[in-house]
């Protein structure tokens, strides 16, 4: 079985777990793509202008908006605007647990493949750059720490993922370690 299709039977087996509506709700798209034979994540730097999460490396996604049926359509069409990568271009391979972000915000993440060698056209006033992570590298167990942290009188772990000189954390470290663990289960 191929890792495509190893990602797609990992996620249907998943008993995925809704949260409870009340924040604000996103979506984000966990993109692959094969480049020199192995599958990378796409991740993206947001630029210091944004007034929220500036500078953070993040999933493509966002908010849901009034004429976004379904979270899923959020992810899309937020990596549209984002990085330029078509909705058609994008297959669906499963969906993970919802996330609440310290920030309110109840975010339902997809996972998706998009082809290979994609011209990406990035929104400049979004996203400063975009960091292409092999899946082989975030699997290596001395790049993942764990760190509690206090938040409105509760400690809480936060994941942290390293790449070269960018560091992967909070919220899209949460949902990375999801879904390596779903896909790579530890025996």
């Amino acid at each position: 079985m191929d890792l495509k299709e190893r990602i797609k039977a990992a996620l249907a087996a998943h008993r995925r777990v809704p949260m409870a509506p009340g924040p604000v709700p996103a979506a984000v798209l966990v993109p692959l793509f094969i480049k020199d034979n192995e599958y990378h994540i796409l991740f993206t730097k947001r630029t210091e202008q944004l007034n929220h999460h500036r500078g953070e490396i993040s999933f493509p996604g966002g908010v849901c908006q009034k004429e976004d049926e379904r979270p899923l359509q959020t992810a899309l069409r937020e990596t549209w605007e984002e990085v330029g990568i078509a909705p058609g271009d994008v297959e669906i391979l499963g969906e993970l647990d919802d996330v609440y972000s310290i920030h309110n915000y109840l975010v339902t993440p997809y996972v998706g493949v998009f082809p290979s060698h994609y011209a990406l056209e990035l929104n400049v006033d979004e996203i400063e750059r975009v960091i292409e992570v092999p899946l082989s590298h975030l699997l290596r167990p001395e790049i993942f720490r764990v760190k509690d942290w206090s938040w409105k009188g509760r400690v809480h772990p936060v994941y942290f993922y390293t790449y070269q000189k960018d560091e992967i954390w909070g919220l899209t470290a949460a949902i990375l370690r999801q879904f390596l663990d779903i896909v790579f289960p530890k025996s």
